[in-house]
């Protein structure tokens, strides 16, 4: 069965590899970024099949030696290596090839909102933004800011697998710590919601421009000497939606234009992505790493120096390196979870 399974994936990924060669594939910006996607997603389990297959031409050769030359200690080693080396890559082949997330090599657009805690939970907004800012840096990938203001930032993080990574930070993250403005060191508890919104491509998400208001405005705040004497800030309401975003920190109103309508691509793409959950009835726990704004994810304790993540009930005491962002051992526990799950579904489907 699993030699079948490799065929299967090292035959379709050669497909793959044609059809991003092919000029009226590169030529039809739809089916191109399809295939793209296909590809990278098969990647993975493409290059474990290509050494599963390499593991048993070892086992064959190892067997054919040992008929033609009776039992040889070296020959036999090798042999139980190969065939060791083949039973662990069936587990990690059938793990690669779980349905994931569709998503998950997609950029992504971060949105950071203080909640509950008044200027305390502003400061905690700001220290996410750069928690979040770090660990993109850590993995590699670009940050490119798109709107940041008091308590509210909004920013893209650019590279393949961004959304697979940073899935894990939507939702609620609670802070328990004394304020510096706390002049009787009692402790406070402080929110801010993260939302993580995979990247929408235009051939995803189409808008009607009949069902955009725009409007234009003087900046405010930091920006240079364009403030306030240009109009170059830009609101865009769609109207069957409701949805409102404002940017103004580009001194070009068609910079700022173009952010908006990438922020609005990303909305929409999340809350039709959202509404296709509901209809499927999705569980509750499946829901991890969803964005889901209400749900309380992580809270971080300065006093004991500790974070917690109730989603896996994963306690760690290393407060200040998660800080700094080093958030790898919560996300690879998150993402381990999130196979775990899926394969129990499928086995169980």
């Amino acid at each position: 069965m699993i030699q079948g399974l490799v065929e299967q994936v090292l035959e379709r990924f050669g497909e793959l590899e044609r059809q991003l060669a092919d000029p009226e594939v590169i030529g039809d910006r739809e089916r191109y970024a399809q295939a793209s996607r296909a590809y990278r997603e098969l990647e993975q389990a493409a290059r474990l099949a290509g050494e599963y297959r390499r593991a048993a031409d070892d086992a064959e050769g190892a067997r054919e030696l040992l008929a033609e030359n009776g039992d040889d200690a070296e020959l036999r080693a090798l042999l139980d290596a190969a065939l060791e080396r083949m039973r662990s890559l069936e587990d990690e082949i059938r793990l690669a090839m779980v349905e994931r997330d569709p998503n998950d090599s997609k950029n992504v657009i971060v949105e950071i909102r203080s909640g509950a805690g008044g200027d305390e939970a502003g400061l905690w907004a700001g220290d996410l933004y750069r928690m979040l800012t770090r660990y993109a840096e850590r993995r590699g990938f670009q940050v490119e800011p798109l709107s940041i203001g008091d308590g509210d930032y909004t920013f893209e993080v650019k590279g393949d697998g961004a959304y697979s990574v940073f899935k894990y930070e939507g939702g609620t993250h609670r802070v328990q710590r004394v304020p510096e403005t706390e002049s009787q060191g009692r402790i406070h508890t402080s929110t801010a919601t993260v939302a993580v919104l995979p990247e929408a491509e235009e051939v995803e998400v189409q808008i009607d421009p009949a069902d955009l208001q725009i409007d234009v405005y003087r900046s405010s705040g930091p920006g240079g000497q364009s403030v306030n004497t240009t109009d170059s800030a830009v609101r865009i309401t769609h109207r069957p939606s409701g949805i409102v975003v404002s940017m103004q920190d580009e001194k070009s109103q068609l910079q700022n234009r173009e952010r908006a309508m990438k922020v609005l691509r990303a909305r929409l793409y999340e809350r039709a992505l959202a509404e296709q959950r509901a209809k499927l009835g999705a569980s509750r726990q499946a829901q991890v790493g969803t964005g889901d704004r209400a749900e309380k994810i992580r809270t971080y304790n300065y006093g004991e120096r500790r974070v917690k993540d109730h989603r896996i009930n994963l306690l760690l005491h290393n407060l200040d390196e998660v800080l700094l962002g080093g958030l790898e051992e919560l996300t690879e526990a998150l993402q381990d979870e999130e196979r775990r799950r899926r394969l129990a579904e499928r086995a169980g489907g």
